[in-house]
């Protein structure tokens, strides 16, 4: 069987760009990582880079499957670029399908589907102008963020504001810095999670609960998993103990969490895998914050990466866990 993987390449930063630019996107380490465990148990791989050149790489090498890990060149669709074509030349792929990708990367759109079918998710508004009296709506603390963005993209250590003049702050670097409207959201300050799932409809498996302890983070910092906190106090060369997998709950909670995760996951209707942040708010109610239908999976477990950090916890092995992923796309083709 030929398996394709696309992708996209990290990339030097240059020029006016913000810091983070390419924080969804992928370095070699990983990108051959995902090759090599797939040669494990498949004829041949071949890697397509998501550039321009990547629907005629697709339709020259036509594989019987992709391993889709493409997060797209720009755009608030952009995740949807390569299924979109993998559909037009009828080529199999994992995970989520394009309407998918594009809601769950616009975090507003993704939010009114959450909140139609009842679950839980922090009141927010979208800022295309920071000339808006939001604490009519909203009460403080807020958090602003990119509206079309993951990976901590976009959201620093004073992402959390509490007055009127730095939130209208916050707004226009978002804007100005990133060229998109900005999500306002009410704070909600408890403990924080992130779920790992597997599978499809009712055969969806939710593996071992990873809490990320704020109080790992330096003194001063802003408990959040801001970029500072992903990608600058946490390095390879000096892990920050941040995450504890199994979570420390109990059952009530866990189940809790479990259950709003799969209703976030079927609302949205996700395919095949997905990472779910959740955050408590005050009352203890699991609210979500967002879906990652194409979820990071750096292979070294000193990079901290939350789903194969949770795939450990549950007894597979990074190459066990791209295969599955794959195994399970393809029963959901029926090959």
């Amino acid at each position: 069987m030929k398996i394709g993987v696309t992708y996209n390449l990290k990339k030097e930063v240059k020029g006016n760009l913000p810091q983070d630019y390419y924080a969804e996107w992928d370095d070699m380490e990983t990108i051959e990582a995902v090759r090599d465990a797939l040669l494990e148990r498949h004829d041949e791989v071949v890697l397509i880079e998501a550039d321009e050149s990547a629907y005629e790489r697709l339709r020259q090498t036509k594989p019987d499957m992709v391993f889709n890990m493409a997060e797209g060149l720009g755009g608030e669709s952009r995740e949807a670029h390569l299924p979109s074509i993998m559909e037009l030349l009828n080529i199999p792929y994992t995970g989520s399908a394009p309407l998918t990708l594009s809601l769950c990367l616009n975090k507003a759109r993704a939010k009114e589907v959450l909140s139609y079918y009842g679950i839980p998710t922090p009141r927010f508004i979208v800022a295309e102008t920071s000339a808006i009296e939001f604490e009519r709506y909203l009460n403080f603390p807020m958090i602003v963020k990119p509206l079309y963005e993951g990976s901590s993209k976009g959201i620093r250590n004073d992402s959390v504001v509490y007055s009127t003049q730095e939130l209208r702050r916050k707004i226009d670097f978002i804007i100005s810095m990133y060229r998109q409207p900005a999500i306002v959201e009410e704070h909600v300050g408890g403990r924080e999670f992130t779920v790992a799932i597997l599978g499809n409809g009712s055969r969806l498996k939710v593996l071992p609960l990873v809490e990320i302890d704020f109080s790992a983070l330096p003194s001063g910092a802003t408990p959040i998993y801001s970029y500072e906190a992903k990608w600058v106090f946490d390095r390879p060369d000096k892990p920050l103990d941040i995450f504890i997998c199994p979570a420390k709950i109990d059952d009530r909670l866990r189940k809790a969490i479990e259950e709003v995760s799969r209703d976030a996951f079927r609302a949205l209707q996700v395919r095949d895998w997905c990472r779910i942040d959740i955050r408590l708010d005050s009352t203890g109610v699991p609210n979500v914050l967002e879906l990652n239908p194409i979820p990071g999976i750096l292979p070294d477990p000193k990079s901290n990466s939350c789903f194969p950090k949770a795939a450990r916890a549950a007894g597979m092995s990074f190459s066990t866990l791209i295969n599955t992923v794959v195994d399970i796309a393809r029963q959901r083709y029926g090959v």
